[in-house]
């Protein structure tokens, strides 16, 4: 940020106790990032309503039916398609806390689910909720393209499951992103709306794959091979025959989003971080 940004540093559990310095600043709009359980959503409200006109609050697609079918927490009937914002969502809650450690780790309360209730039921702030993709890019703290980016440029062929080939998940890049949230921002007029924001079309695993291999220079090969025969250490839980896709036509028609930087750029942008950054 430049140095004409004012910066209100402190700690997100306790928003209230800066009100003060909220009051002082007037906010317009408030851009919430790290909403991840109820007690956040209900701070944010609390804090933010009769402060500020309106606000951005960022959430997941994991809040689908497909993501809990995926994730083998919930079945369905319906087969695997593109999620418009009015799809079923999960009605299994805390995806996550099955891998926590105890109460106080992010994993036991995270859900987006009672986030989004509590920031869309709160008529004196209303809000604009951004269902989120798989993002990916520079700084990137999960490192969404390393193992694939580490088996290329070593040399290696990869292998993967034909199942998992074939499944499709709807990413963005963070610039893209980024610009998505500046467009609800400014969107005042479509406050109390819920858009899913990602790319155009979703491509498969193996299209990723092959699009990663054509940034980074690899000339090896991809292999697909029946699931039962993957070792069990390549082997993951999940329900492949449930795409992640999103539906993303709402934010492109009514707040004019689209992508500002080429697929072929923004791989090389994070392929070129990655390497920089291996050892982290």
């Amino acid at each position: 940020m430049p140095d004409s940004v004012a910066h209100i540093h402190g700690d997100r559990k306790h928003l209230a106790k800066y009100a003060p310095q909220f009051d002082a600043f007037g906010p317009q709009v408030v851009i919430d990032l790290l909403a991840f359980n109820e007690s956040d959503a209900r701070s944010l409200t609390e804090t933010f309503r009769g402060r500020a006109e309106r606000m951005v609050c960022l959430s997941s697609m994991d809040v689908y039916r497909a993501y809990g079918c995926f994730r083998r927490l919930e079945s369905s009937n319906s087969p695997s398609q593109p999620f418009a914002e009015d799809a079923p969502l999960r009605t299994t809650f805390y995806p996550y806390r099955a891998l926590a450690g105890g109460p106080d780790d992010l994993f036991y309360s995270y859900d987006k689910i009672p986030v989004e209730r509590i920031v869309m039921n709160e008529d004196r702030l209303p809000a604009i909720v951004l269902r989120l993709p798989q993002v990916f890019g520079p700084h990137d703290r999960q490192h969404r393209l390393r193992a694939y980016l580490k088996q290329m440029d070593a040399g290696e062929d990869i292998v993967i499951g034909e199942a998992k080939a074939k499944w499709r998940w709807t990413r963005g890049y963070v610039e893209d992103i980024a610009f998505g949230i500046s467009l609800a921002v400014a969107g005042g007029k479509a406050a109390s709306r819920v858009y899913n924001i990602g790319e155009n079309e979703a491509k498969t695993e193996v299209e990723w794959i092959r699009q990663i291999g054509r940034a980074a220079g690899w000339n090896g090969h991809v292999t697909l091979v029946p699931d039962a025969t993957l070792p069990e250490d390549k082997k993951e839980p999940y329900d492949w025959s449930y795409d992640l896709v999103a539906d993303t036509q709402r934010i492109r028609q009514e707040l004019g989003y689209q992508e500002v930087v080429s697929s072929d750029a923004a791989l090389r942008r994070t392929i070129a971080w990655e390497r920089d950054n291996i050892s982290s």
